[in-house]
């Protein structure tokens, strides 16, 4: 299904607790969520992260729920299966069907390396959600010694295809790997994917100066995205939201519009993800920071 515009943007006003944060204060995040709807069922995976010392992000939820704030576990991945570091942000993508055979599902992962600042996108495929844990393996973009890459946001329609836009960091200067940059791929098969370069980066002595990465697409026509910014490094991982659309090149950020911001602690409002309903509102996802400066995931509805 295309995404038809919504002038509506999540905020922190009206929001539901979905997740909470596996522990108390600062390091303890339950969020980088990303969520689709399938024949009235909502599905939905999340990072779990626990302060530095107590192992970063260990664990990646999948989900499922009927009205899109109660979630049933049904899956669990670890980060050991992938021999990395840590987690971030999965993305859960249904297989179109071919011919009479069941839709399969896929699981993508942001997956650092070990020592280093490195990261890159792995992916597991089954016939289940429930499966995905012991799901088939496949490598999708490996990144390099020059270029971290992770948190990839996917979406698949029949008109526009596989598409992805995928946060980038540099890894050229020692001291400012957070840099971040959202670069643009297609694919035919959603394995192998063609890079068309940046489409979107900070912007210098402004909320987002630091970087920018997309975090979800509201529509496809005209494309308008939600995309999380810094202003600087001190401000890695309380990321605030703004929107940018599509001028024919790039995307442009709404330059009048002052971030979407969590109104306690670090003030984080970050990977949201849209899901559109039926009835023509969008559900939203976040990871917010909550009094004690834990990041909850959240739900509201637009």
């Amino acid at each position: 299904m295309t995404l038809t515009a919504t002038s509506l943007l999540p905020s922190f006003d009206d929001a539901e607790l979905v997740v909470p944060a596996p522990g108390a204060g600062p390091g303890n995040w339950a969020g980088a969520a990303s969520a689709v709807l399938v024949d009235s069922v909502f599905w939905l995976v999340w990072r779990n992260r626990r302060p530095l010392a107590d192992g970063r992000g260990v664990t990646v939820t999948v989900a499922r729920s009927t009205d899109g704030v109660e979630f049933e576990t049904v899956a669990e991945v670890g980060r050991d299966q992938f021999g990395c570091e840590s987690l971030e942000r999965p993305v859960l993508v249904p297989l179109p069907a071919e011919g009479s055979a069941p839709r399969r599902w896929r699981l993508y992962l942001s997956c650092a390396t070990w020592g280093s600042k490195h990261w890159w996108v792995d992916s597991l495929t089954a016939a289940d959600p429930a499966e995905l844990a012991g799901g088939e393996r496949a490598v999708i973009l490996p990144g390099d010694e020059r270029t971290a890459v992770k948190d990839p946001v996917i979406t698949l329609t029949r008109e526009r295809g596989w598409e992805m836009w995928l946060c980038a960091h540099p890894l050229t200067e020692p001291g400012h790997e957070d840099r971040m940059t959202t670069r643009y791929l297609t694919s035919g098969d959603g394995l192998a994917w063609v890079d068309h370069g940046v489409v979107l980066g900070g912007r210098p002595g402004t909320w987002d100066a630091r970087g920018a990465r997309v975090t979800t697409v509201l529509c496809h026509e005209p494309l308008t995205v939600l995309y999380d910014g810094r202003p600087d490094a001190a401000s890695n991982w309380y990321e605030t939201t703004g929107v940018a659309r599509w001028d024919g090149a790039r995307l442009v950020p709404d330059s009048g519009m002052a971030p979407i911001r969590s109104p306690y602690a670090d003030g984080a409002f970050r990977y949201v993800s849209a899901v559109p309903l039926p009835d023509g509102r969008t559900r939203f996802y976040v990871e917010a920071a909550r009094p004690d400066g834990a990041h909850d995931l959240v739900t509201m509805v637009r």
